[in-house]
């Protein structure tokens, strides 16, 4: 195994960072919307009382710096070792829930973050080298190289017909539909942030990066690409679970990442089949864990003191079992 670069080392610190900080974020927001809705109307309901909570404000401070901390990981690190390091989040988390808010974590919960975990080790211990970028001109060259246009075409192609083809047609019964157009999206949204992230860092160093029009060309792109997957995140989480929607989510988002950074900037073009092999294993593993988590989470909860377990209801990954609940033999449009 080789020893890890100052570049990765420093970018996975700040993509550990980052999950802490997300996921610390989710629990002192959730404490500040208990506190609001305690003495008021819910968020659910229609409530705006949280923004006056200063826990609430205390949650999105956090948050903010651990999106901070993630962009600034791209700029040291490969997507391959980034990108799948948020599943860390999930066990903070999770674990915090389960001192803080005592949302009790099941032993398969429990089993889940050590498989995040195990997976995450085995992706950094074996995650590629950050090839050297001395300007941003050199990842727009990166950017038009053939196969990543051909990428690029496709990922467009498949999203336009996603908007204009199934979204009017399945997009409310079919889960598939809005987050394949984030996961899409989102794939060529981190590339570009990866670029505005080495840019940055450039600038700093010295180097003015900003003189250059390809600079904000990335920077046009993250803004359509992040205003795009917002706007049909937010249609899949009214219309779906959430808890169905983020693993979902994560592993198609993670695996489209890592393709499109493995084309772009050819990660792996350095390493072994061997070392290539052992990072899908730890990316297998990390999803196994992430789909456990979300399986199991409200089964702590529902074990009472009556000493049995009662097995969450199981709800449907790609449709919206709402959809369907006057018929059984019901179609969908054609």
């Amino acid at each position: 195994m080789d020893q890890m670069s100052p570049d990765n080392i420093n970018g996975l610190i700040l993509a550990v960072s980052s999950s802490i900080f997300i996921g610390s974020s989710f629990i002192i927001k959730k404490k500040g919307l208990k506190k609001a809705g305690a003495s008021g109307v819910r968020a659910g309901e229609g409530g705006h009382g949280y923004l006056s909570e200063p826990w609430w404000w205390a949650g999105m401070i956090t948050m903010i710096v651990g999106e901070v901390a993630n962009f600034a990981a791209y700029a040291f690190a490969p997507a391959i070792l980034v990108t799948p390091l948020g599943a860390l989040s999930i066990i903070f988390s999770a674990v915090l829930a389960h001192f803080i808010l005592k949302e009790k974590l099941h032993i398969f919960g429990v089993l889940g973050c050590v498989l995040c975990v195990v997976g995450s080790t085995t992706i950094v211990l074996h995650a590629p080298h950050e090839q050297e970028i001395e300007s941003v001109k050199q990842v727009w060259k990166l950017a038009i190289e053939p196969s990543f246009l051909v990428y690029s075409a496709v990922i467009l192609f498949a999203v336009l017909v996603l908007i204009f083809y199934c979204e009017p047609r399945y997009g409310k019964t079919h889960l598939i539909v809005y987050v394949g157009i984030c996961s899409l999206m989102g794939s060529l949204t981190v590339m570009s942030v990866k670029a505005v992230a080495i840019a940055i860092k450039l600038t700093f160093s010295g180097m003015n990066q900003f003189k250059y029009f390809h600079a904000w060309i990335f920077i046009l792109v993250v803004a359509i690409c992040c205003l795009l997957q917002i706007n049909y995140l937010n249609k899949a989480l009214d219309t779906f679970n959430t808890a169905v929607i983020s693993p979902v989510y994560y592993v198609m988002f993670t695996t489209f990442t890592i393709i499109a950074s493995m084309i772009m900037f050819k990660d792996w073009a350095s390493q072994s089949g061997l070392k290539i092999a052992t990072e899908l294993c730890g990316f297998v593993t990390i999803l196994s864990g992430t789909f456990l988590l979300h399986k199991t989470k409200d089964m702590g909860n529902s074990a009472s003191g009556r000493g049995s377990i009662s097995m969450p209801i199981d709800t449907p990954v790609f449709t919206n079992s709402r959809s369907g609940r006057s018929s059984s033999s019901e179609k969908l449009p054609s």
